[in-house]
């Protein structure tokens, strides 16, 4: 899991707006922060040079800046279409990258009308407003310039710099759908035994009414522990004419009782590399019907791994895009899956097991699902 120094947390929440948090030397930062974390990481010279499709390898050296240096940077790097995040931002009208000088890389800011996505260099975590959100393809510095995938600038940058308002159109359907059931048990708890399905569905059980009362008209693909076949959930939300389809499951490492912490799961876009795949044959190829809704996975995705971790506390692994789950591939709707915590960690099984913070995770979802940002 990637996480972010103190003062890369303190830096970024200057960029999003506060006020003053303290560093790690127990001064607090000036909100002027500009001088004291680094300066604006303006355009430099023009790119010419062919970034590859797939991201090369992050220790590899990057190739030299020209040395005729022409007035303006491309928006995109020759050939290969990567786009320059400054000049994506002139072209927005916002300011230029802001750079934070954290060890042992860098991250690079960019503040938007809804927030800031930040960057490392070689890594496909990126951060939007503190939140771990994976990208498909690691980006790249060229000649002094950050440049970003075009399919991460249009399927995650465009996004979210949009912001994260959600649908308010009266009736709106959502399905609820807890993992497993029957004999499809799921993991089991370290902390009591029970099976994964049982958690499930209490935690749609809880949910359902709370959305009812926000306005939803909510139905479950089932209320007791029956099995119901990945094609049949997709079926039922169609049937149902759904808004939005939402998967709920628990977690479980088969390497130890280590890994903690949230997981939310949207659709990889086609094209894209999936941030996690278990094994799967991961076809870049591929079209399902739920890539339609690419943008608005995305949205709803970071709207509730935001409001769980108000409960889970800050163990963030992440907004991830994957093709493996098939429950969420045939969707002619916005579909997000929710791992709410690992079985398999003891700390994390224990609180699983306790109703009340089962209850806690069914308020934060109708929290993430509420109107506005």
């Amino acid at each position: 899991m990637a996480k972010l120094t103190i003062l890369g947390a303190a830096a970024l929440a200057l960029l999003a707006g506060c006020g003053t948090v303290p560093s790690p030397t127990g001064q607090a930062l000036p909100t002027n922060w500009d001088a004291d974390l680094g300066p604006a990481h303006e355009p430099e010279v023009a790119i010419s040079l062919t970034l590859p499709s797939q991201s090369p390898s992050p220790t590899a050296p990057p190739p030299a800046a020209p040395k005729a240096a022409p007035a303006m940077v491309p928006l995109v790097a020759a050939d290969a279409n990567w786009v320059s995040l400054n000049a994506w931002a002139a072209q927005n009208g916002l300011r230029a990258l802001r750079t934070i000088p954290l060890l042992p890389q860098v991250v690079y800011a960019l503040t938007t009308l809804n927030g800031v996505f930040a960057v490392r260099v070689g890594s496909q975590t990126a951060f939007w407003d503190q939140l771990d959100v994976r990208l498909g393809f690691a980006p790249q510095q060229i000649g002094g310039q950050i440049y970003l995938h075009p399919l991460d600038v249009k399927k995650t940058l465009e996004p979210l710099s949009r912001g994260l308002a959600v649908p308010t159109t009266p009736g709106r359907v959502v399905v609820l759908d807890p993992g497993h059931g029957g004999g499809n048990t799921g993991t089991r708890s370290v902390a009591d035994n029970r099976w994964e399905k049982e958690f499930t569905l209490d935690w749609a059980l809880r949910l359902a009414p709370l959305l009812a009362r926000q306005g939803w008209q909510v139905f479950l693909t089932r209320t007791n522990d029956v099995e119901v076949s990945l094609p049949d959930r997709t079926a039922f939300a169609e049937k149902h004419h759904a808004d939005l389809f939402l998967s709920l499951h628990f977690n479980a490492s088969g390497g130890g009782s280590d890994p903690a912490g949230l997981e939310t799961y949207c659709l990889t876009p086609t094209g894209m590399t999936s941030s996690v795949t278990r094994g799967y044959n991961d076809d870049v190829r591929q079209v399902f019907p739920n890539n339609a809704f690419d943008a608005e996975n995305l949205q709803y995705a970071v709207r509730l791994q935001r409001a769980l971790l108000e409960v889970n506390g800050t163990t963030d692994r992440g907004v991830r895009r994957a093709r493996y789950q098939a429950v969420l591939r045939g969707h002619g709707r916005p579909a997000v899956l929710i791992e709410g915590g690992y079985l398999s960690n003891p700390r994390e099984a224990r609180r699983i097991a306790d109703p009340a913070y089962r209850q806690k995770l069914a308020e934060a979802v109708t929290k993430g699902l509420e109107d506005g940002r």
